[in-house]
């Protein structure tokens, strides 16, 4: 039988298309760089096009020419016009999906070659390929996906182009456009499927992750008034370092140090910042100056840190409940979980919640290390947040944080830098060491620490010279790192290992 009208809605049109730039209109190149997925050579412009708000982050395919893709629109027309209702049905269902896709794959084949006759291996699997993804992908999102610079990928309806938020250049439109309400949706409902989620008219937001562990949420209409809205935020699989942190002026060597100082000595950092500031990718950089010979638990919403392999680090995270209500593991859950699995250092994705807190300074006071994100914008009002509703802690409590590290985004240049750097006095009250300048963009010391190094001193017997002679070593450590460009994870991880081990050897 064959399939009606309505089931196949959303697979009548293609997944994604892409829009023809304005033409006669001044246009400046502002990159231009090349990808691969799938065999699929993707290149990208970015470029300043006159009276255009934002730059237009632009995509074309490059090993298939415009008369290849007439025909295999063709032949993407032709298959959907072969499918039955069975395998619609079929391709609904969790368990099928691979073997759907096996088949699909056979039926795309007998297609390619009945219009491309003697094309060699690669080419017939490079076509199947962009013709799965097309209709039964995610279209041209799976090629801003495997762009490693791209952090936030947004669609919020099909009358306007994809967003797109670059690591260097921030905010763009892409030239890529869903053409239909349905399809959104149909994107929205396969990302939930794959993981036992579903949005419909009666649950009509998710938040989900793609099996890449980039994190989804998910609106349909009338919620988003204006149309059904995908956000995307990418896991890093490229993952943020100190040396990275450095190269891109987000962190000072003088800062870096202090905080390598405060970890190495096993004190508690709280990493604020406001919305994309960039704390968990800063909570990951930090990540790099743990010892290996301890042992770290993570507990995260959804995946995104990445600590470097020699380190004893257990990944956890929570769990949503299912359509039942069943089944849910909260943060609290594993908080309560983790005090019982002998862990040396405690890292949290973000605190929300009295609770939680509660649970991290408990931890602080019996002796483990934690490293947390929170909402707040500067030191100060890090400690009305956590005095006040919801999170309500008593301040006498918070002094057993020793750090605060805060992160900052200015939204019209798009640069993340450490804005501040606090240590919290006995009354639990921030006293800020370093601040950054933003018309020198410097974060500078405005005062000397005192507490911090009092804690240090009273468990290491170290003098205030000691303390600033390791400083200074750490700072040439650092930039001899940057110097031999050693931004990889899992390489920091050994050089910091050997640092630990006395065998650091500087060249």
């Amino acid at each position: 039988m064959m399939v009606n009208r309505q089931a196949t809605e959303t697979f009548k049109t293609s997944a994604t298309e892409l829009l023809a730039t304005p033409a006669g209109k001044e246009r400046e190149l502002l990159d231009k760089y090349s990808l691969e997925t799938n065999n699929i050579v993707i290149d990208i412009k970015i470029v300043a096009i006159e009276e255009e708000p934002v730059p237009i982050y632009e995509i074309s395919i490059a090993n298939i020419s415009p008369t290849t893709r007439v025909i295999l629109e063709k032949i993407r027309q032709e298959f959907v016009s072969k499918m039955s209702i069975e395998d619609l049905q079929s391709f609904e269902k969790v368990d099928n999906i691979s073997l759907i896709k096996k088949e699909f794959r056979k039926e795309i084949r007998i297609l390619i070659n009945k219009y491309f006759p003697n094309t060699d291996e690669k080419t017939i699997n490079m076509l199947i390929n962009y013709l799965l993804e097309e209709n039964l992908g995610l279209g041209k999102i799976d090629i801003l996906l495997s762009d490693p610079r791209l952090e936030e990928i947004i669609i919020n309806n099909h009358k306007e182009p994809v967003w797109v938020y670059h690591r260097k250049f921030g905010w763009l439109k892409t030239n890529v456009v869903i053409p239909t309400e349905a399809r959104i949706r149909h994107f929205a409902t396969i990302i939930g499927r794959d993981i036992g989620k579903e949005i419909t008219n009666l649950s009509p937001l998710m938040d989900a992750h793609l099996m890449s562990g980039d994190r989804v949420n998910a609106t349909l209409m009338p919620i988003s008034t204006m149309g059904n809205t995908i956000t995307i935020r990418k896991f890093a699989e490229d993952p943020w370092t100190i040396t990275k942190f450095i190269n891109e002026g987000t962190i000072s060597y003088e800062a870096a140090a202090i905080i390598w100082l405060a970890i190495q000595n096993e004190l508690s950092v709280l990493i604020t910042g406001g919305t994309g500031s960039g704390k968990t990718s800063t909570l990951n950089a930090v990540s790099n100056f743990f010892p290996p010979n301890q042992r770290m638990i993570s507990i995260e919403d959804t995946r995104e840190l990445t600590l470097p392999n020699n380190l004893h680090w257990v990944p956890m995270e929570t769990r949503l409940a299912n359509p039942e209500g069943r089944g849910g593991i909260s943060m609290l859950d594993l908080l309560v979980n983790s005090l019982r699995m002998r862990p040396d250092r405690i890292l949290v994705g973000e605190v929300r919640r009295k609770e939680e807190a509660e649970i991290l300074l408990e931890a602080m006071h019996t002796g483990h290390s934690v490293y947390a994100t929170l909402h707040a914008n500067n030191a100060e009002e890090t400690i009305t947040r956590l005095t006040n509703p919801p999170i309500d802690i008593p301040k006498a409590m918070i002094a057993s944080i020793s750090i605060i590290m805060v992160q900052n985004r200015n939204r019209r240049t798009g640069k993340r830098r450490t804005f501040q750097i606090a240590e919290v006095t006995p009354t639990g009250d921030a006293r800020v060491i370093m601040r950054y300048d933003p018309k020198k963009d410097i974060i500078e010391t405005i005062a000397e620490s005192k507490y911090m190094f009092d804690r240090i001193t009273l468990y290491t017997g170290f003098s205030r010279k000691d303390i600033e002679f390791d400083l200074k070593q750490k700072v040439t450590i650092l930039k001899w790192m940057v110097r031999k460009n050693i931004t990889n994870v899992d390489d920091l991880g050994v050089k910091f290992a050997k640092y630990y081990l006395g065998s650091l050897q500087l060249d």
